[in-house]
């Protein structure tokens, strides 16, 4: 098969489906998690239970949903939720494995801002908000980040505004989440990961062709890097096939 050039979503895809192999229950984002989760589904996690916003819990829609309201999420669903039980029972009962989010912003703690880009007041963009990103953050056992653009402006030394503490800045304000915060960032250039409390994201891995002097130029903080870097697979035939063919034949979020 000739796969022809991989484009950025395809490449973002592929990559963070991998990171969900083992994992039994995912909160996903609508966008580029939604894309993760459903090849993931069809690859290294088959049984994998995908929960969306809008009470779906065990997803399997036919084709992929335009907005978190689009009611092809409800076909072929295992469950549908009101939001006290979804919020009550499932998020905060502790029963999701990963929160898969995407964000305008992330800073070396994990950190999300989905709400303005620039002055609170007087705002350069203004953006959807948290919806229901700030009970991902707080109660998801990790929370993996995918992002279009990989440069200062998205991954900056302070947000703009913080829409999504992660588990740091919550202690110090005095609230104990559950999880770990965001343990894994995939973007453009490469991945980065970090444990959980009291450590920054870390570079470990690059895609082919990336040197971690561009990486470092393209992140607003002075960025740590594993002391062993790996060089990511690119995305296989097979998951570029299965992408275009049956997750996004449409091209809804194939950009």
């Amino acid at each position: 098969m000739n796969t022809g050039a991989v484009t950025s979503s395809e490449l973002l895809a592929a990559v963070a489906s991998r990171e969900l192999a083992g994992k039994n229950t995912v909160f996903a984002g609508i966008g580029l998690p939604t894309l993760a989760v459903s090849l993931a589904q069809l690859t290294v996690a088959p049984d994998v239970e995908i929960v969306y916003e809008s009470g779906v819990c065990g997803a399997h829609p036919s084709h992929l949903p335009e907005t978190i309201a689009d009611s092809v999420l409800i076909t072929g669903s295992e469950a549908v939720l009101s939001m006290p039980a979804l919020f009550g029972y499932v998020l905060q009962g502790g029963r999701i494995d990963v929160g898969f989010l995407g964000a305008a912003q992330i800073d070396r703690w994990g950190n999300l801002n989905s709400s303005v880009i620039g002055e609170w007041d007087a705002p350069k963009v203004r953006l959807p908000g948290s919806g229901g990103a700030m009970e991902v953050m707080a109660n998801s056992r990790e929370v993996f980040v995918v992002m279009r653009r990989h440069d200062p402006r998205s991954l900056p030394a302070e947000l703009d505004f913080c829409t999504s503490p992660g588990p740091d800045r919550a202690l110090r304000d005095g609230i104990r989440p559950r999880g770990a915060g965001v343990t894994r960032v995939i973007t453009d250039l490469g991945i980065l990961a970090r444990d959980g409390v009291g450590e920054e994201l870390r570079l470990v891995a690059t895609h082919p062709g990336v040197t971690v002097e561009q990486v470092r130029a393209a992140t607003g903080w002075d960025l740590a890097v594993a002391d062993e870097l790996a060089t990511v697979e690119p995305p296989t035939e097979a998951e570029l096939g299965l992408l275009r063919a049956q997750v996004d034949p449409d091209r809804v979020y194939l950009r």
